[in-house]
């Protein structure tokens, strides 16, 4: 049998009350349960709701699984007291929390198999000038290009733009008006920062040896790149 428009709105209509009156009746405040109980509660729910998520939850998405006296912070804080003898942990990154495993077990997870490193696909090059974005944001790739002396290429922003690490931003105020670039919120989440404050500096990765700016130049010559003023981007 074939509905009609009108039947097919109908359906549509019940189901979003169905769904409306499904949220409304999700008790939040637990208040038939033991102060204690409850906290309990709270605490299973908001571990499930980050658990189950690919990407960090925030405060407003926590707070519609919870009573209206629920303390977050607290609750995350007894959370993390209870992992604190397993390998994972609840991070605050990109404004959110999210479950990550702690960096001991890195060496066990990489002879695994089981994960990489978040820039282990891109070169020195590729992981200082997404720092240098990080930094400088907005910033256009003449900007970058001028900063290292040697070309930033097209192909290169398009390799950080397809990881999700940046995205353009505004335009600049600049002659031509280039695109700029600036990082996203998968940039703090992939490398576990809460905001952009949390960025190092580029000289205490240099003295790591997580990154080197003389070797960028070395990678740069022998590709033969230079610095041009197109910057056109999109």
């Amino acid at each position: 049998m074939t509905m009609s428009g009108q039947d097919i709105a109908k359906t549509g209509g019940r189901k979003r009350k169905a769904a409306g009156q499904d949220i409304a009746l999700f008790d939040r405040e637990l208040v038939s349960l033991s102060p204690a109980l409850r906290w309990r509660e709270w605490m299973n729910r908001i571990e499930a709701v980050i658990f189950a998520s690919a990407t960090p939850v925030d405060r407003a998405t926590l707070a519609r699984i919870v009573g209206q006296e629920c303390n977050i912070d607290l609750i995350i804080d007894d959370i993390r007291e209870e992992l604190r003898g397993r390998p994972f942990d609840l991070v605050s990154v990109a404004g959110g929390w999210h479950h990550r495993t702690k960096a001991a077990y890195a060496p066990a997870i990489r002879a695994a198999g089981a994960a990489t490193q978040p820039m282990a696909g891109f070169s020195q090059q590729e992981a200082i000038i997404l720092i240098a974005i990080g930094y400088y944001q907005p910033v256009t790739r003449g900007e970058l290009s001028a900063m290292f002396g040697k070309e930033v290429s097209r192909d290169t922003i398009a390799g950080l733009r397809q990881a999700k690490l940046i995205t353009s931003g505004p335009r600049s105020p600049t002659p031509g008006a280039p695109y700029t670039y600036v990082t996203t919120p998968a940039f703090l989440s992939t490398f576990g920062f809460d905001t952009l404050r949390d960025l190092p500096d580029i000289e205490m990765l240099e003295d790591s040896g997580l990154l080197n700016r003389k070797r960028v130049a070395d990678d740069a010559d022998m590709m033969g790149t230079k610095i041009t003023e197109d910057d056109e981007d999109d």
